[in-house]
């Protein structure tokens, strides 16, 4: 058990493989794919990756939750629907944690949500992690009949979550009642997750204080915070999550970026928008100053790799993994 733990998470094997108090650990956004030019992956050997990374030790996958393409956004994620994915990885796969990166909540009934998560929860034997957002994409809310929800989508938001919380770590709640529908105690929502709770992420604010983030959330995810801005952004995380849980409470921040490891070794990081491109050098001393700030876990998208995929994991697996050791769970 890592110190500080909600206790809740102390047994949780997805939740520990990525995270512990003091160390960093490295996982994959999905697929595990470079495609610079393109919306939407080929999903070539993507079942040969994601078995690739478990084997060479890194500690998550995770799925977006893409349901239209925009194609003025012009990325489709991973394309395939993150549960229905996540569930088949569940039983290709045996001890790398399987993640959202994020569940749009808003978009979604929270018992569907609830039902899905529990699901590949209980096939992965208790892998799952939760990263959930409110989405920030305008143009998704009108196809599904939500075009007056945008602006609060914050309050649909916390609605959402406390749903997921209600009918995943208690039985046949009583006290639901909010504008996805009421539970006085009569049903339940079965299955339960495997170690009594699905930790929960949220991603960015979510249009929320902070202080409620660190106060009901189980963790922080972010997608690309440039490194100068990392250390007022985890000093302002650390002390919401002391203020909300105590002076020796640990709740993880994560984060995730596009990243394109360059073939030489020593060129030099270069933070370009929301991607990293770089040698293996300047990322493991990327990393590093990361870990010495606080950062937890970091989720790397290779969709712009110019490089094969696999080149990619074998030489983080060989020059960068060893030196940030983790857990073996």
């Amino acid at each position: 058990m890592t110190a500080g733990i909600n206790n809740a998470l102390a047994n949780h094997p997805g939740f520990n493989r990525v995270f512990g108090k003091g160390r960093l650990t490295m996982g994959f956004i999905l697929p595990v794919e470079g495609y610079p030019n393109a919306a939407t992956p080929t999903l070539a050997d993507h079942l040969a990756m994601t078995r690739l990374a478990e084997e060479l030790g890194f500690a998550a996958l995770w799925a977006r939750d893409v349901p239209l393409l925009d194609p003025h956004f012009g990325d489709a994620g991973q394309m395939l629907d993150p549960y229905v994915y996540l569930g088949y990885l569940a039983g290709q796969t045996q001890k790398i944690a399987l993640g959202t990166a994020s569940t749009v909540l808003t978009l979604r009934h929270p018992i569907h949500t609830a039902k899905e998560a529990a699901s590949v929860d209980f096939l992965s034997n208790g892998r799952v992690v939760l990263g959930v957002a409110s989405g920030d994409r305008p143009v998704e809310y009108p196809a599904f009949g939500l075009e007056h929800e945008f602006e609060s989508r914050g309050e649909r938001f916390r609605e959402a979550f406390s749903t997921i919380r209600a009918v995943t770590e208690g039985s046949f709640p009583e006290h639901i009642s909010n504008r996805f529908g009421r539970m006085s105690g009569h049903v339940d929502m079965l299955p339960k997750p495997v170690h009594g709770r699905l930790p929960m992420l949220v991603t960015g604010r979510s249009r929320q204080e902070l202080s409620w983030i660190a106060e009901n959330a189980d963790g922080w995810l972010f997608y690309n915070v440039r490194l100068e801005h990392l250390g007022d952004l985890l000093k302002e995380w650390n002390g919401a999550v002391q203020q909300a849980a105590g002076p020796d409470a640990f709740k993880p921040y994560a984060q995730g970026f596009f990243f394109d490891l360059a073939a030489n070794p020593n060129e030099p990081l270069m933070s370009m928008g929301p991607m990293l491109r770089g040698g293996r050098n300047s990322y493991i001393a990327f990393l590093r100053h990361a870990q010495a700030l606080g950062v937890n876990h970091v989720a790397m998208n290779l969709k712009a790799s110019r490089r094969p995929a696999r080149e990619v994991l074998y030489e983080l697996a060989e020059h960068v993994l060893p030196l940030f050791p983790s857990l073996s769970i």
